[in-house]
């Protein structure tokens, strides 16, 4: 197997170059190796080596990894941060995270086909993961993503310095042209994208060489997102501004994070409440008995208590104790099922208590039986006179 090549050979850039000057390799390199511009056979094979490179050496930790140990992952068995996700690859096909990043970046340029008429940039959508207990205490995450960015060279506008825009002449700026076609039934007209500004109404005279006149570039982005405490799975997060950049500076789209809260061992969340189960024993259901289990929120300890006579799936309702409420104060309940099992643990001594405590029972309910029926046949001999009737 063929040796991977050094990341900063394949960017061709010094090891101790900053982010601009690695963004600005990776996207003239990308932009001659792309497998839709380039005629290059092994242009996939190259642009996924150049993608590659940049996802580990724009990522601070990645990078440092790499530098420190050869690997992006960083030594045997290193960890890193639970609160840091890369999902740098959630948007990406066949060559990586930056493949429908880059398929957006040629399709918007107005030199390849004009059909672009969208000028605002895109929501993006993107599902992340966490515990139970982190919904319940509420977390933030670290997210890695790729996206369309503000162009650092144009600051957005598309245009280099010394350029200029100016009003389309061909469409006077309303991005739109007429078409006159003749049919059967006389002149049609209809209106499309104008294909000399791709339906921005305007043009430059000098465009940003980095961006293309996009004012905008793919990017590996951080950011850092706060999930609330009481969070439901499927709920949904807006980050406004943090989704594609607009072209030239136009609105930025937003990053739709949704939620999804893990399965739990122990507890089962209906709403704000959860559900658990506790084991005892039937002499503890008998006599009634005090529980402590773990609670949701970090080192909680919960006190159940059980009364004497419990039945099995008998619920124990704990107020307040249950999952907080979103912006709220208070929380939901813990409902507490408990199930009973037999005891076979008992020495001698404790069998033979038992047992007498039984024979005890039988003969009071004996007891109790042969009053009822003596009463019964005292009854039967002897009834009750009937009252007259007074007429």
């Amino acid at each position: 197997m063929k040796p991977k090549r050094d990341y900063y050979e394949v960017l061709e850039v010094e090891k101790d170059a900053d982010q601009r000057t690695i963004k600005r390799a990776f996207l003239k390199k990308a932009r001659k190796l792309h497998p839709d511009v380039s005629d290059d056979p092994n242009a996939e094979a190259l642009f996924k080596e150049v993608n590659e490179a940049y996802s580990v050496l724009s990522d601070e930790t990645k990078r440092a990894n790499y530098d420190r140990y050869g690997d992006a992952s960083g030594p045997a068995g290193f960890g890193g941060s639970s609160n840091y996700v890369d999902m740098s690859d959630i948007f990406g096909g066949g060559f990586g995270g930056f493949s429908d990043i880059f398929d957006s970046f040629f399709g918007g340029r107005s030199g390849h086909g004009g059909a672009h008429t969208r000028t605002r940039g895109s929501d993006m959508a993107i599902h992340l993961s966490i515990t139970l207990e982190e919904a319940a205490c509420g977390t933030h995450k670290t997210i890695a993503y790729d996206r369309l960015s503000p162009c650092d060279d144009c600051n957005g506008s598309g245009v280099a310095e010394g350029g200029h825009i100016t009003t389309c002449p061909r469409c006077k700026g309303t991005g739109a042209v007429v078409q006159v076609q003749k049919t059967v039934f006389g002149q049609m007209q209809t209106q499309a994208v104008c294909p000399e500004c791709a339906g921005t109404g305007k043009k430059i005279d000098k465009p940003c060489e980095t961006c293309g006149g996009e004012g905008r570039t793919p990017d590996h982005e951080h950011l850092r997102i706060d999930i609330p405490a009481g969070i439901h799975s499927g709920q949904s997060l807006v980050i406004k501004e943090k989704g594609e950049a607009g072209v030239r500076g136009d609105t930025t789209g937003d990053l739709i994070v949704t939620v999804e809260v893990s399965p739990h061992e122990t507890f089962e969340r209906r709403g704000d409440d959860l559900y658990m189960s506790v084991s005892i024993d039937s002499l503890q259901a008998i006599v009634g008995t005090s529980v402590m289990v773990d609670g949701i929120m970090q080192d909680e300890r919960v006190e159940v208590r059980i009364p004497a006579g419990c039945q099995y799936g008998q619920q124990i309702i704990v107020s307040n104790h249950g999952m907080p409420q979103v912006n709220g104060i208070s929380r939901g309940n813990l409902i507490v099922m408990v199930q009973i099992a037999t005891p076979t643990d008992l020495t001698s001594a404790q069998l033979l208590d038992l047992a007498a405590l039984v024979a005890q029972r039988s003969s009071d309910v004996l007891y109790d039986k042969d009053i009822k029926e003596a009463a019964s046949e005292a009854k039967k001999k002897h009834p009750r006179p009937h009252k007259k009737s007074r007429k």
